[in-house]
């Protein structure tokens, strides 16, 4: 089986070939690395560029605006913030030019922690992303959906942020992207690059076929009666994990896997938790402004009869980074136990 960072790997070698995708680059995303997870090996129209997220960015929007359709990458999403006036020229280009001007380019960065990255490579930017109108904002949580989700971004005809988590990067999945070797190593020999010299490698690429994964459609990955739990991204597989030890205690959680947060696959939601009564929104991000927030505003506005328990957030703690020792890093952001014990006090509150 795949795992994330070769799924995005077989998606964007689709995408080159068939997606009409013109140019794939970013820092060490070319030859002879491949990206610093590896992400981009052995593809053709890979480049790196100087170690400039604001000329990466700006790169982009050009090739765009002049008829290209790029993938670029920033190395690691702590290195974003400084391009932030440049995403929101990228994210209200349609707008403001009356629906003239298309910019059908992906952004792909890895998020989150997971990795021990401490302050400089640990961040979120779920929260961040949501409030730049004009992009869509996706987040997988498994390699198919990876794989999927990122084809469906590459035929968008404007921004797409693609989030990674880098703690998924190398999680295998437990489906068969179409047309990947059903033999575990087997994947591997084809597409991964070998250590030393690779002047003369080249990947020999399974003939992968299409996966249709529409932005804006959530996944309900485990069905329960009790309460909704609504993750995506890193967090999401604690949060199954959580739901199906819970259940020997009793508690049928339903978990949705959002997969992307703008659009957001609100109908899905509103039906769950129409249905259970309780809702617990769980993601990394810091407390303070959260996405979670968003939803939980909305919950409330929109099913607030339906309720029968307060909407609760299970976020990272706000603090300015995160530590490099296990202890601080577990402090930070939400860990499995503490999902677990969020989910089972909300599912206990009485009505």
């Amino acid at each position: 089986m795949a795992n994330m960072a070769q799924a995005v790997r077989l998606a964007l070698h689709y995408a080159e070939e068939h997606l009409g995708v013109t140019d794939i680059f970013g820092e060490d995303v070319g030859p002879p690395l491949g990206g610093v997870f590896t992400c981009t090996q052995g593809l053709k129209t890979t480049w790196n560029s100087p170690l400039d997220e604001r000329g990466i960015i700006g790169m982009a929007m050009g090739i765009a605006m002049a008829g290209g359709r790029p993938v670029a990458e920033i190395q690691f999403c702590d290195y974003i913030y400084n391009t932030i006036d440049l995403l929101k020229l990228a994210g209200n280009t349609l707008w403001s030019s009356n629906g003239q001007w298309n910019l059908p380019m992906v952004v792909m960065t890895p998020v989150g922690s997971g990795i021990r990255g401490s302050i400089y490579h640990s961040h979120s930017f779920d929260a961040s992303a949501t409030h730049i109108p004009g992009w869509k904002i996706v987040m997988p949580s498994t390699p198919l959906d990876a794989y999927g989700l990122l084809l469906s971004a590459c035929q968008e005809q404007n921004p797409v942020l693609f989030l990674i988590p880098k703690a998924l990067m190398r999680i295998k999945g437990e489906e068969l992207i179409p047309g990947e070797p059903s033999e575990d190593k087997a994947l591997s020999k084809l597409i991964d690059a070998p250590l030393g010299d690779r002047t003369q490698w080249k990947a020999q690429w399974p003939a992968v076929q299409p996966v249709s994964i529409p932005l804006g459609q959530a996944k309900t990955v485990r069905a329960g009666s009790q309460l909704t739990v609504v993750s995506y991204g890193r967090t999401l597989p604690m949060c199954l994990l959580a739901a199906n030890a819970l259940a020997s205690e009793g508690v049928d959680a339903e978990v949705i896997d959002l997969r992307t947060l703008w659009p957001y696959d609100w109908a899905t939601i509103k039906a769950s938790v129409a249905k259970t009564g309780r809702v617990l929104y769980v993601n990394e991000d810091t407390e303070v402004t959260n996405f979670g927030e968003h939803l939980i505003r909305r919950t409330t506005d929109e099913l607030f009869y339906k309720l029968l328990a307060p909407p609760k957030l299970l976020a990272g703690k706000f603090v300015p980074g995160i530590g490099l020792a296990d202890t601080l890093e577990a402090a930070s952001v939400p860990q499995q136990s503490d999902i677990h014990a969020a989910m089972k006090k909300l599912a206990a509150m009485e009505p």
